[in-house]
């Protein structure tokens, strides 16, 4: 072998003690065993890390597989050589058989990583038979390269290797069916079965959510369980409140507990409902007592929980319409004394109040309407009776008339309508009677009567005139202008009415 193809030759891990990389053909794992045989483990692959790390590299560095020393180059060139050496192996089978060590240490190499990982993955918990089988495999190969035999050597680390692979391959399919099984041992209370598969499901994908979850559940399934054992006892007893408290106690452990879940929520649905019949029961009571304010108050409470509720409304309707009905008849009564006192402007305000309660009430509709009609006739006859000098005016007196012959129409009125329109017929019969009124003047000022013309100048001038109130008006040249007002009739009839101009107007000089 050339310097060159020694130079070639890469180190592989193998145990220093057998000089074989697998030098058991079956491991058997016992995942049962006390946890002192774990540490023991460890403790044994570290003290093998360390030789591998320190030992193997200086050992490959002189020895080739399987723990040939290697041929000092440089020694070998001192060596003298025989003058007829006799050469067994050529050059070229050298260099071939170098190159096929190295094809078999180079799947070895793959072997080992694939081995690496399957143990990081806890394989002997989920395919040992699978990984032993690989293993035995590989086995074969150290034999064969103890032999140097290294094709032989090469197809049995390939089988090997890719035995592991396809364990390493069917790790998605194992871990479906692995969080499979948990949900089953989590589904059965079985909380040791539950808790292994989900830690193994973690070990193939910590970030897993769901295996997260599920171990999580699974550590306290035992406490959640007998919980729940007593709260199904307390549920069944029918203390609704009781068992609520421990169900709640199970979703702060378990949110993830449907059970509990479900239960909760039927718990708190009697609840709602015990406590729905309480306050409906109370409200009842309240309107039974005659206190519809505090009934439709309880009922209101009742419909806020949110069970029921059209019930509560119903309730409430039923309560506020007696509570109306009650309010109606009490304002009809007081309609009633406002119409037979010929109040109506009062009755009008009382109608206004009821229709306010419910406005489709035909008899409040016509009632009003007919109050309203009379208090504007009061109105109008209050307005002429308390004012008839002004039936002087013919259009006043017309319309005055016909508010007269208004309410002399209406049927069965009442002793204040009468008086009112016996009192109006007087007025307007003596608005029409005229008397005669002395004007006495000046001869100087010209006097004008509005509504009735110009009268001209005069000492003395008798006028005669309907009842009603009338303005004179007095005009004399450089003389401020007089106006004189007074009322014909009524009782206020004067003697005379003076009307002449006597204030001079003074004009001052202007530059």
């Amino acid at each position: 072998m050339s310097e060159k193809d020694v130079d070639k030759i890469e180190p592989v891990d193998f145990d220093l003690n057998e000089g074989l990389l697998f030098p058991n053909k079956s491991v058997v794992v016992n995942t049962n065993q006390p946890p002192v045989w774990i540490w023991i483990g460890l403790a044994l692959l570290i003290v093998v890390a360390l030789v591998v790390v320190f030992v193997l590299p200086a050992v490959v560095t002189e020895y080739e597989l399987p723990l040939e020393r290697r041929i000092d180059p440089t020694s070998a060139q001192t060596t003298v050589a025989p003058v007829n050496p006799v050469i067994t192996v050529s050059p070229f089978e050298e260099a071939q058989r170098s190159l096929e060590r190295k094809e078999a240490q180079d799947v070895l190499a793959v072997l080992l990583e694939k081995q690496g990982e399957l143990d990081t993955l806890e394989v002997e918990r989920w395919g040992q038979a699978e990984y032993e089988a690989a293993l035995e495999e590989a086995s074969f190969g150290d034999e064969y390269y103890r032999t140097q035999d290294f094709v032989l050597a090469t197809e049995s680390y390939t089988r090997g290797r890719d035995g592991l692979i396809e364990l390493l391959n069917s790790v998605p399919t194992v871990m479906a069916q692995t969080m499979v099984d948990a949900q089953k041992a989590l589904d059965e209370a079985d909380s040791l079965t539950a808790q292994g598969k989900y830690s193994l499901a973690l070990l193939f994908d910590s970030e897993n959510e769901q295996a997260q979850i599920g171990l999580g559940r699974a550590r306290v399934l035992d406490q959640v369980t007998a919980l729940f054992n007593d709260a199904e006892v307390l549920y069944e007893d029918g203390e609704m409140q009781a068992a609520r408290n421990i169900y709640q106690q199970i979703l702060s452990l378990d949110s993830y507990h449907e059970k509990a879940n479900e239960r909760a929520n039927e718990v708190a649905a009697q609840i709602t409902e015990n406590e729905f019949a309480a306050i409906m029961s109370q409200g009842y009571a309240f309107l039974e007592s005659g206190n519809p304010g505090r009934a439709i108050t309880t009922f209101q409470q009742a419909a806020n929980l949110g069970v029921r509720r059209e019930q509560a409304l119903a309730a409430i309707i039923q309560t506020e319409t007696e509570v109306a009905n009650a309010q109606i008849n009490d304002i009809r009564l007081l309609i009633s004394a406002a119409e037979s006192q010929e109040k109506w402007q009062t009755a009008v305000d009382e109608y206004d109040k009821v229709l306010a309660i419910d406005s489709n009430l035909l008899f409040a509709i016509d009632g009003r309407d007919y109050a309203d009609k009379r208090a504007q006739l009061d109105r109008l006859l209050v307005d002429a009776n308390g004012n008839p000098e002004r039936f002087a005016e013919d259009e006043v007196f017309q319309q005055t008339l016909n508010v007269y012959y208004t309410g002399r129409a209406v049927e069965g009125p009442g002793p204040r309508l009468v008086e009112q329109l016996d009192e109006l017929q007087i007025l307007l019969e003596n608005s029409q009677v005229p008397l005669d009124i002395q004007l006495v003047s000046d001869n100087l000022t010209d006097v004008t009567l509005l509504r009735i013309g110009n009268i001209g100048s005069f000492e003395q001038h008798s006028v005669s005139l309907k009842p009603g109130r009338y303005v004179a008006v007095g005009r004399r040249a450089g003389y401020r202008e007089v106006r004189e007002e007074f009322t014909v009739g009524f009782g206020l009839t004067p003697v005379s009415v003076v009307v002449q101009c006597e204030e001079r107007i003074v004009i001052s000089n202007r530059r």
